[in-house]
């Protein structure tokens, strides 16, 4: 038996030391006229991206705030964990694509002002960018957004603004942002300051980005064409505007998946959270 018990040890060891593995690359830059300027991203590529010459379906993986396009590389080990995902045949070989949202005014909203216009930039600028520049499948089903804390709260906004262009969308301990006029200081990334802290500023920014109201301009069929992934932990000071929007997609009809787990505002909490976002979004791009 001992030699027998050796051999599917060796075994293990020699299966576990040929799985593939994806690539990633977080230096990658494109020129923005809308931002005027040179912009970074991060990509992975899936462990056959090279040696294939087929496209793939695309993950837009948005960080949180003080955080840019390395954050998901370096704290979130999205290499790793997708690469372990596909392996184990539970996520579908993708590309996922991480911009910065970082460098300027951060945030993935365009400014009041009109002078940092990134959502402008992100639709007309970044995606066609990398959509060309990667083999990437350039329909509804075959793309997914999804994104941490300012990042959920982008990804939320993405897919409520288009949701012709997104089949799934994974919110992870979103941001939604100031909800009331005296919640603006809270919210330092969308850069405002005590001179713009008005009420019709307030007002316009709501209408525009405000995830829960946009909930309330759109129909049931339109927000039904996105598959949504809610997920937020119970220790998380951002649990109570999560937990209000499942309450609201609920009220509507609105099919969506929402968990609260055990934890924080952490990247622990969001590492265990990305296995099961890969799963979620895989099931859309195979159907």
């Amino acid at each position: 038996m001992k030699p027998l018990y050796l051999f599917f040890v060796v075994l293990g060891t020699l299966c576990s030391s040929f799985a593939q593995t994806g690539k990633v690359m977080d230096e990658l830059k494109l020129n923005s006229k809308i931002l005027k300027g040179e912009r970074k991203f991060a990509v992975y590529l899936p462990p056959d991206y090279e040696t294939s010459s087929r496209s793939y379906p695309v993950l837009y993986l948005l960080h949180g705030y003080t955080d840019d396009q390395t954050g998901w590389v370096q704290f979130g080990e999205v290499r790793h964990i997708a690469d372990k995902a596909i392996n184990e045949g539970t996520a579908t070989p993708m590309i996922i694509i991480m911009p910065d949202a970082d460098t300027g005014l951060p945030g993935y909203t365009n400014a009041l002002s009109g002078n940092w216009n990134y959502e402008d930039f992100f639709f007309e600028e970044f995606m066609p960018h990398v959509e060309d520049r990667f083999r990437i499948k350039k329909k509804k089903q075959f793309r997914a957004v999804a994104g941490l804390s300012m990042g959920g709260g982008g990804s939320f906004l993405y897919a409520l603004h288009r949701p012709d262009l997104f089949s799934s969308a994974a919110p992870l301990s979103a941001s939604l942002g100031p909800q009331r006029l005296d919640e603006m200081n809270e919210f330092a990334y969308l850069g405002y300051t005590s001179a713009n802290h008005n009420k019709k500023d307030f007002e316009i920014y709501s209408n525009r980005n405000n995830q829960l109201r946009i909930v309330d301009q759109l129909s049931k069929e339109t927000l039904n064409s996105v598959r949504w992934y809610i997920d937020c932990g119970d220790d998380d000071f951002l649990y109570e505007a999560n937990s209000l929007m499942h309450i609201k997609l609920r009220k509507k009809g609105v099919d969506h998946e929402f968990r609260i787990r055990d934890g924080g505002h952490t990247w622990t909490y969001w590492r265990t959270a990305l296995p099961t976002v890969l799963a979620f979004i895989s099931e859309r791009f195979h159907q």
